[in-house]
């Protein structure tokens, strides 16, 4: 065992009380733990270059004050407790002020205090409603494990840095194929670039792009990962309203600013569902290219489509170099894999790929080589199949549910995709209260207010169906209905 220590041999202090001294403190502070074994005399001599006297006369002197001991045939240990003295003492309050966080604190830092948490807590309901988790018990866990396997046993190059910050090759190769066949992506393997999912991705491309007081355009409601991302780089959000074709593109393009960014969920639009049409795609790349905005599209869970054909991605029709595409596999395979993906122009490339670098250098590479082969060999799109019936189903579920107990007290958004839908419930009482009221008997919502820019009561929520059974669905909605006092 080491001890990093440094002693100043021109220093008017004799060696061993510096050395008395630095032992002391690491004890103090924690650094040294009670009833831990320090170096012997000899080891810690040799290690700081001075005499072996010196060091026993630092324990000796250590152990008169009660700090160590020593056990005969073991070795020195510090003693398991201090002296009283110190036992006794009044902790050092810390500097907390809010003149010492000013003069610490940079101006993003500043941010996300006004931001606030950006943890999601998620209380213990008996049946919870929450969007976002796929049904990760019917992940093939065991068969995962085997690919993990495959290069666990492999050479010792995963244990190196990677050589590009922008993923493994292969990887980038299969997503590439991948898109282009499922998603109608324009796309060649170097211009995707492997990041730890699509909050990093956003984080990413908000640092290079906005400085503060930038502009940027944001679909109302809108996903609050990307608020919260965009608002820590100090910019400015202006709410576009969602109709019936998606973003509205009439008031965007009516808005006298100069945006930096418009941010869109096209396919498959959070939270309402809605879909971008064609004519709104084709007027917002128009728009982009005459305005010289970037699209952010975030295509983040467009795989699960029921009773439609797929729809192309924006960036498939782009011409202009104008949109940078955003995807994941936290809905498709597992939320902690935290792999997702840019699909950047060319002129991008080295631009984002440093900036990756700079971040954390590279994503892990175990999971993206286990990735590759799962992609490669059709474990993936086998896994979206069997995954897209079963949310099919209890979509379905959902829906009958929802109109069985509330019927035209409800207007359902967002149906036909995706593993949530957006609910109006027509009803007198606030988000609030009905929220209060539905976790008294054990069902959790989320209200979709807290989605919009200028939060008002909606009463609208959000319903994810993915991780819940067909009875629990079921049950749900129907004590929900039973404290609304609703009866159909």
């Amino acid at each position: 065992m080491d001890l990093a220590i440094h002693l100043k041999s021109n220093s008017p202090i004799p060696l061993y009380q510096q050395l008395t001294e630095k032992i002391r403190t690491a004890i103090l502070e924690g650094r040294l733990q009670p009833k831990q074994k320090l170096p012997s005399s000899r080891s810690l001599a040799k290690s700081l270059m001075i005499s072996r006297s010196t060091v026993i006369q630092c324990y000796e002197q250590l152990a008169s004050e009660g700090y160590l001991e020593t056990r005969s045939g073991s070795g020195t240990y510090v003693c398991h407790q201090i002296p009283d003295e110190w036992l006794n003492a009044q902790p050092i309050e810390p500097v907390t002020n809010q003149i010492a966080q000013d003069l610490t604190l940079s101006q993003f830092g500043k941010n996300l205090i006004s931001v606030g948490s950006l943890e999601v807590s998620e209380p213990g309901f008996e049946i919870s409603f929450r969007y976002g988790n796929p049904a990760n018990g019917h992940f093939p866990l065991q068969l995962w494990r085997k690919f993990l396997n495959r290069y666990c046993d492999s050479p010792t190059a995963l244990l190196n840095y990677a050589a590009d910050a922008a993923g493994h090759f292969p990887l980038r190769v299969a997503i590439a194929n991948y898109l282009r066949r499922s998603r109608a992506v324009c796309c060649n393997p170097k211009q995707v670039i492997i990041v730890n999912g699509s909050q990093q991705a956003l984080n990413l491309i908000a640092r290079l792009t906005l400085n503060p007081g930038d502009w940027l355009a944001m679909e109302d409601p809108g996903y609050l990962g990307a608020r919260k991302c965009f608002s820590s780089q100090s910019a400015n959000l202006q709410p576009i309203p969602i109709n019936s074709e998606g973003l509205n593109i009439d008031l965007l393009t009516q808005c006298n600013r100069n945006f930096k960014l418009v941010y869109v969920t096209p396919s498959h639009q959070f939270p309402t569902g809605v879909t971008l049409t064609l004519r709104q795609r084709i007027a917002l790349l128009q728009w982009a290219q005459t305005t010289g905005t970037l699209i952010i599209e975030d295509d983040y869970d467009s795989e699960f489509r029921y009773g439609e054909q797929p729809i192309p991605a924006l960036q498939g029709m782009d011409k202009s170099e104008s949109v940078i595409y955003v995807g994941t596999f936290s809905k498709t395979m597992f939320p902690s894999l935290r792999i997702g993906y840019l699909v950047v122009p060319d002129s991008w490339i080295s631009l984002v790929r440093n900036a990756k670098w700079l971040c954390d250098r590279v994503t892990p590479l175990l999971e993206q080589y286990a990735l590759t082969d799962w992609i490669i060999e059709g474990h993936f799109e086998r896994h979206i199949r069997r995954m897209r019936k079963l949310y099919n189903l209890r979509r379905q579920v959902l829906i009958r549910a929802l109109e069985k107990y509330f019927g035209d007290r409800v207007t359902i958004l967002g149906a036909n995709a995706g593993i949530h839908v957006m609910v109006r419930i027509e009803t007198g009482l606030c988000d609030r209260v009905i929220l209060q009221k539905a976790a008294a008997v054990g069902v959790g919502l989320i209200s979709a207010r807290e989605y919009y820019l200028k939060p008002q009561d909606q009463g609208e929520f959000i319903f994810g169906y993915a991780q819940l059974t067909e009875i629990k669905i079921e049950q749900g909605i129907c004590k929900l209905s039973q404290i609304l006092e609703i009866s159909n």
